[in-house]
């Protein structure tokens, strides 16, 4: 084997807008796509840092082109948006370290409570003024949220709370377990349990609750799940789990090749040598790998893009390194592969990826590590 050195610098991979598009641009354009699928109060959800892309840019763009709330997972992230200015209602709903009664009330951010214990956590807690809560019910996931046995007491302790001065119920939220089908039956007894509990809500004295239940894929493809408002968070960044839609890409994952070789027939590639070239062939290693987010497990279509032809990925994902074989094509250290980017054209999508991983888009984005370097335009 021969090979031609790679730079003197490591070199960084970029998160980078899509071409001729910025993150504002592409999520004001899915926005204004949910927009012309509902007629409820649109919360942008921005969990994960914005689904990878900046939770403060993507906020800012969601709100400017007409999102009424945001969503986070707990206070903290809520907090910050705080810091940068944003001035919308904030709910949180996992608070995976309890919540803090004080920075909820006193940083306006609504918290979702999900069961009794939760609530008498709430409950023991001191605030300058009652905190904001929307009672979170299971309806269908049995992954949080309160179990139907149990609404009325819990419903009955918020009362209580709310004669004390501690909280006031002013939401109810609940998830779409088959949304991603895409068939509007399967979502028929999430939709009856939301109603259930909105008239237990109200008939325990509580005013007409805001509630929301349905997400990215409740939005573009059932109406009945829409309530008062709508949870949009990947379809935000252009991700729509029920695969109906074609919304905007926000991003593009770029690397520079920082080494090149020219392989003779029958050498092994990478830890294990799972991949032998059948020829000789040019090869050339990216400097990203599964700690930055490439998932390990991908099968032998994945690929990468330069100057409008895909290579594949072969040999196994190292933990910073992933090689291409580029066959008769050679390129020097320093060129740029696109990893991902938006449809349209021979670069590989967040879908391919995912679908070469065996995962959701989800993961492919939110799964980026700190080692990628986040270009916001």
């Amino acid at each position: 084997m021969t090979s031609t050195l790679g730079l003197s610098q490591l070199g960084l991979v970029d998160l980078l807008p899509p071409s001729l598009q910025t993150i504002p641009e592409a999520v004001g354009k899915n926005m204004a796509i949910a927009r012309a699928r509902t007629g409820s109060r649109i919360m942008a959800v921005v969990k994960a840092d914005g689904y990878g892309h900046g939770a403060i840019t993507v906020a800012q763009a969601a709100i400017s082109a007409g999102a009424e709330w945001l969503g986070t997972t707990d206070i903290e992230e809520a907090s910050a948006l705080r810091a940068a200015g944003l001035t919308v209602p904030i709910l949180t709903w996992l608070n995976p370290s309890g919540f803090d009664a004080e920075a909820a009330a006193t940083g306006r951010i609504d918290i979702a409570v999900g069961s009794l214990e939760e609530l008498e956590a709430l409950l023991k807690q001191t605030s300058p003024a009652a905190v904001r809560v929307h009672l979170h019910m299971d309806t269908g996931m049995a992954r949080g949220g309160c179990p139907v046995h149990e609404w009325d007491a819990l419903i009955a302790r918020a009362w209580h709370g709310h004669q004390r001065g501690k909280v006031r119920v002013v939401g109810l939220m609940g998830h779409l377990p088959l949304a991603d089908q895409a068939e509007s039956e399967v979502n028929a007894p999430a939709i009856s349990r939301m109603y259930q509990a909105r008239k237990a809500i109200m008939e325990a004295g509580f005013g007409a609750p805001l509630t929301h239940l349905a997400a990215t894929s409740g939005i573009l493809t059932d109406p009945a799940t829409h309530f008062g408002m709508v949870r949009l968070g990947a379809g935000l960044v252009g991700i729509d789990p029920s695969e109906t839609t074609e919304l905007h890409g926000a991003s593009r994952l770029t690397a520079p090749i920082v080494h090149s070789a020219t392989a003779k027939a029958g050498t092994p590639v990478g830890y294990g040598g799972t991949y032998i070239t059948d020829t000789s062939t040019s090869l050339s290693v990216l400097p990203l790998g599964y700690a930055d987010g490439i998932p390990r497990e991908i099968s032998s279509e994945a690929s990468v893009e330069i100057h409008g032809r895909r290579y594949p990925v072969v040999g196994r994902v190292s933990m910073g390194q992933i090689v291409i074989d580029t066959g008769a094509d050679s390129f020097p250290p320093g060129t740029t592969a696109t990893v991902f980017g938006p449809q349209g054209g021979l670069t590989p999508t967040i879908y391919d990826w995912a679908c070469w991983a065996g995962t959701i888009p989800h993961t492919i984005v939110t799964g980026l590590g700190p080692r990628v370097r986040r270009t916001i335009i």
